[in-house]
């Protein structure tokens, strides 16, 4: 056989072997010049495709994730018995997924489904060119012949495209603001809502159970998994109205329907699973038992939620799970040299540095805007306060800011409307119900974050006041109750609140409770230790051997440590995705009222032991308000404590 004969046969083939494989395949001279990008859409992350069998039945093949770009190649869709279907082609098998990572909100950007779609053409390259020589050079008389064999050895290097993919014309969109279909949503976990995509700024709230409309989105991964969803509150339900009715009612105003973002993580898809309540192994059973012998009028545990959550990994940011911390208020930390000393002789490995404290420790642009008394009465310049900082995480320690929340005397002054009104206490107290007071405070965390460099923040006076029990007896108090919520859902959804902006910030987040709130029922100032520590990184309990009652609970710590140590480690037992539980100890002589027994490294390590021993391996962070440098020298050697 001549080459030109043989050359003519394996283009033959060729055309050939495409032919079955693609069995919608034109010949060169009729295949079209339309093509035009679309995207991929659809209700969930991925959507499904089709391929042809061999007998040329379309079958389920490789689902895509929403969002990838792709081109049609085909204007008119094909007709089966199961309906219209459109081909699709994306380059490659693992196409889909680059695409989705390229789309909609990928670089915050929002999309709000407003977008048009987009009519651009890519015209193709032109049509295959085909050999129009006649058929001579391919069936000349010569009468060699070659085998089958022959050909398919000669022809190995050719290689069968992928079959074509298809999709349904209802999962093709124009553009990446409309591949996201969901069109109503549930809230299973309260929802926090957002002005914007980005930022802590509160549009509004909603509780377990409320009905949303998708009015759009923001971010979308390379899975098709939806960050954020832009919504609007729709038609109040029955268990939206019946769970308003366990907050204060005697301050409970009704709050306009509100529109904004809210975290995908907390919303389902229907409402008999927004309704339900988790219960896995009966963390939610053990809640019903946690009561007080009386209403104290903190709430219900059965009012909290208690869904586990994976614990946050932030890269670069290595979370300290076992901390053996040392306290500083802003003078010593702004004193830094003597601490630092201590730090690197021993086996310290992190500092709880005072951002806001009774006052502020630096002069926080965030407090110039929203409280400027707070601004007038700061401590230290920026940059100095910074410098301070650094010279701790330069020491290699895992630095954390602590921010006293609702006690904040200061920004009460600037916003009484703010404060519960009560006749029962002559301070003000501003409302851990006021999303105006929760603003503020985790404004002021995120830019510490961004400013300072705090690997973690600390929140502190997560609660209302200590006389909430009685002022909720007192009906003239009016606690700023906007969205009916009780005092422990409050606290709750604060947390979620503030966890959720911290760690867009780059920071782990903890919060400091009473030593109470371990006791098995909901306090009256609201805390509630299952339902704290189902959010946080850490849970930072303070229980101060002569707080105890006036009882001498402080000559034996290691007793009066253990007892408590094991309630808060049964706590910690009713829920599957616990926190870290990193303690106040006792690191001053007591009781505080009249020291009378000396707190030396004995009674620390005696306090430390009772923790572990009790299953509490979260660290532990000796509490001495003065910060006093030759009482850690002192009992210094606490920081190399082993068990």
């Amino acid at each position: 056989m001549s080459v030109l004969s043989k050359l003519s046969v394996k283009i033959i083939i060729g055309i050939l072997m495409v032919a079955l494989v693609c069995a919608s395949a034109q010949s060169a001279n009729e295949q079209t010049a339309f093509e035009k990008k679309a995207f991929i859409a659809g209700d969930h992350a991925m959507v499904q495709t089709y391929e042809m069998d061999a007998h040329g039945d379309l079958q389920e093949a490789k689902a895509i994730p929403r969002g990838t770009e792709v081109t049609l190649p085909d204007e008119k869709p094909m007709e089966t018995a199961e309906g219209n279907f459109l081909r699709i082609d994306m380059g490659s098998e693992d196409s889909g997924n680059v695409g989705a990572a390229d789309g909609a909100d990928r670089d915050g950007t929002e999309a709000d489904g407003s977008g048009t779609a987009n009519e651009d053409r890519i015209e193709a390259d032109g049509a295959a060119e085909t050999d129009n020589t006649g058929g001579t050079s391919a069936y000349g008389s010569n009468t060699d012949v070659t085998t089958a064999a022959e050909m398919c050895s000669e022809l190995k290097d050719i290689s069968a495209p992928d079959p074509p993919r298809y999709v349904k014309p209802e999962n093709l969109v124009g553009s990446r603001a409309e591949v996201v279909q969901e069109k109503e949503l549930f809230v299973r976990t309260p929802v926090t809502l957002y002005c914007s995509s980005k930022g802590p700024e509160i549009a509004g709230f909603a509780p377990k159970g409320t009905r949303l409309e998708v009015t759009g989105f923001a971010g979308l991964d390379e899975n098709g998994e939806v960050a954020k969803y832009k919504v609007r509150q729709m038609a109040e339900t029955d268990s939206e109205a019946a769970g308003k009715k366990d907050g204060d009612t005697d301050s409970t105003k009704d709050a306009a329907a509100a529109e904004g973002y809210a975290y995908s993580k907390y919303l389902v898809r229907s409402q008999e699973e927004a309704d339900k309540n988790y219960n896995k192994n009966g963390e939610y059973d053990k809640a019903k038992k946690a009561k007080f012998g009386m209403n104290l009028h903190g709430g219900k545990a059965t009012g909290l939620d208690y869904y586990p959550f994976e614990r946050t990994t932030i890269k670069g940011n290595a979370f300290c799970r076992e901390a053996r911390g040392m306290y500083l208020n802003y003078a010593a930390a702004l004193n830094y040299k003597p601490y630092v000393k201590i730090i690197k002789e021993t086996k310290c490995n992190a500092v709880v540095i005072d951002i806001k404290s009774g006052s502020l420790s630096y002069k926080s642009p965030v407090a110039k805007e929203l409280s400027p008394k707070s601004y007038k009465k700061a401590h230290a310049d920026p940059g100095e306060y910074k410098a301070a900082v650094q010279e701790f995480k330069n020491a290699g320690v895992y630095t954390i800011g602590r921010i006293t929340c609702f006690n904040d005397s200061n920004y009460a002054k600037d916003h009484p409307e703010d404060c519960i009104k009560t006749g029962v206490s002559g301070s003000r107290w501003p409302s851990a119900y006021s999303r105006d007071v929760w603003y503020y405070n985790v404004a002021l965390a995120i830019e510490a974050v961004k400013l300072m460099g705090f690997d973690e923040i600390q929140f502190d006076y997560v609660r209302f006041p200590e006389a909430a029990y009685e002022m909720s007896l007192d009906k003239k108090t009016d606690f700023r109750n906007t969205f009916g919520e009780t005092k422990a859902q409050a606290i709750q959804n604060f947390c979620f609140y503030a966890a959720d902006q911290i760690h867009e910030a780059g920071a782990y987040f903890s919060v400091d409770v009473f030593g109470e709130c371990s006791n098995g029922y909901v306090t009256a100032y609201g805390q509630y230790w299952p339902a704290i520590s189902n959010v946080v990184d850490a849970i930072s309990s303070m229980p101060y051997t002569d707080h105890f009652g006036n009882a001498d609970t402080w000559s034996q710590p290691k007793a009066i440590m253990k007892t408590w140590a094991k309630g808060a480690a049964r706590d910690q037992k009713k829920i599957p995705t616990p926190a870290a539980a990193r303690t106040w100890i006792t690191g001053y002589n007591t009781p505080f009222w009249a020291p009378q027994v000396k707190y030396d490294k004995k009674k620390l390590k005696q306090q430390v032991d009772a923790l572990y021993e009790a299953g509490l391996d979260g660290g532990f962070i000796p509490w001495n308000s003065a910060s006093p440098a030759d009482t850690y020298r002192m009992y210094k050697g606490i920081w190399d404590y082993e068990r």
